[in-house]
C-alpha cells in the first residue's frame, strides 16, 4: 500500500512540474517611457501646463501600465532643447510632447522623429502648415488657435461702451507688446486684435509703439513703462500678447498713476489667476482665456493614442474664451 501511495505521489508531482512548465507567464506590468521638453520652466502658462500634463499622466497610471515621464526645461535655447530631444530618442522614449523653443525648428525635430519611428506631439507653439504635413498620422498640434484670441482681445477694447476711444476722435491710440516675434501665436494676437477692433468698432488706429517684450513680465513692464514717459495721456490702450508681460504692463501703469478702466485700457491672453483676479477688481480691462487643462489633457490623450498604435489627427483644437469683470469669479 505505502508503495502504492508513494507512486501515486510521484505521479502528481510530475503532473504539477509538466503543468508550471506549461502554463503561461504572468503578464507583466507595461511601461511607457514619455519625454516632455518645455521651451522654458519659468514661463508662467507653461508652467500650469506642464504641471497639468503630469498630473493627468499619473492619473491615468493602472495595475497593467505606468507612465514613466520625463520633462525637461528647454532654458529658451533650441539648441538645449534638441539635445534633449535627441537623448530621448536614443533612450528609445515611446513618444514625445514638445513645446519648441523655436517654431521654425519644428522640422528638423519632425524628421528626427520620423527616422526613430517616434511619434511626437507638439504644444502651445504651432508648427507650420507644411511642417505638419510631415510624418503624417504620427506627429499631432494641440493647442488653440491664436487668431481666435486675438480677435477677442480687440473686442474686449471694442465692446467698452466708449470703444476705448477716451479721446472722442474716432482714433485708438494704442500700444503693442509682442511676445516672440517668431512665434505665430503673436503674431496672429498682434495681427488680429487689432484688426478685429477695427472692424467691430469701426475705428481707426494708431500704433504709437510696438516691442518685443518675449512674454516675460518684467520686459513687459519695461515697455510700457518706457511708453507712458514717452506718449503720456496719448495711450488710450495697451495690447499685450500674454498674460504674464501685461501684470507688467498693469505694475507700469500703476506706477505711471494712470488707472485702468479710467484713464486707459488694457488686455491680455491666458487668464493667469493674478490677471483674473486684476480683472475682477477692474485692474485689467479682460484677458482671454488659454485653456491649459483642456490642452494639456488632449496632448496626453493623442500620446496615449500614439503608444497605442492609432493614427494620430493633424490638429487638436481648444477655444479660448473671453474673461470680463461681469464673469471673472467663473475662472477663479
Amino acid at each position: 500500500m505505502k508503495k502504492i501511495l508513494s507512486l501515486f505521489a510521484c505521479l502528481m508531482m510530475v503532473v504539477g512540474l509538466t503543468a508550471c512548465t506549461n502554463a503561461e507567464p504572468a503578464d507583466e506590468k507595461k511601461t511607457v517611457n514619455v519625454g516632455v521638453s518645455i521651451y522654458k520652466f519659468d514661463d508662467n502658462f507653461m508652467t500650469l501646463y506642464r504641471q497639468e500634463i503630469e498630473k493627468y499622466f499619473k492619473s491615468l497610471n493602472t495595475d497593467e501600465v505606468t507612465y514613466n515621464v520625463t520633462v525637461q526645461d528647454g532654458k529658451n535655447d533650441m539648441a538645449e532643447q534638441t539635445n534633449q530631444i535627441d537623448n530621448f530618442i536614443a533612450q528609445d522614449y515611446d513618444v514625445l510632447i514638445i513645446n519648441l523653443v523655436q517654431s521654425t525648428s519644428a522640422a528638423t525635430i519632425i524628421d528626427k522623429c520620423e527616422a526613430a519611428e517616434t511619434p511626437c506631439i507638439f504644444i502651445n507653439r504651432e508648427p507650420s502648415e507644411e511642417d505638419m504635413k510631415k510624418y503624417e498620422g504620427m506627429i499631432s498640434y494641440v493647442g488653440a488657435d491664436a487668431r481666435q484670441s486675438g480677435k477677442m482681445q480687440g473686442e474686449l477694447v471694442a465692446e467698452l461702451d466708449n470703444k476705448g476711444d477716451l479721446s472722442g476722435d474716432g482714433i485708438l491710440q494704442y500700444v503693442m507688446v509682442v511676445g516672440d516675434p517668431e512665434n505665430v501665436d503673436a503674431k496672429y494676437r498682434t495681427q488680429y486684435s487689432i484688426e478685429q477692433y477695427q472692424e467691430v468698432s469701426g475705428n481707426k488706429v494708431e500704433k504709437l509703439d510696438e516691442q518685443r517684450g518675449d512674454w516675460d513680465q518684467a520686459k513687459g513692464q519695461e515697455i510700457v513703462a518706457n511708453a507712458l514717459t514717452q506718449y503720456g495721456d496719448k495711450i488710450e490702450a495697451v495690447f499685450c500678447n500674454n498674460d504674464a508681460m501685461a501684470l507688467g504692463a498693469a505694475q507700469a501703469i500703476t506706477a505711471a498713476g494712470r488707472t485702468v478702466g479710467k484713464d486707459i485700457y488694457l488686455v491680455g491672453v491666458d487668464a493667469l489667476a493674478e490677471a483674473v483676479d486684476l480683472v475682477s477688481t477692474d485692474m485689467m480691462t479682460g484677458t482671454v482665456l488659454n485653456d491649459h487643462i483642456t490642452q494639456a489633457h488632449k496632448a496626453v490623450d493623442a500620446a496615449v493614442s500614439a503608444v497605442n498604435g492609432e493614427k494620430l489627427s493633424a490638429y487638436y483644437w481648444v477655444d479660448y474664451v473671453k474673461v470680463t469683470p461681469k464673469n471673472a469669479s467663473q475662472f477663479k
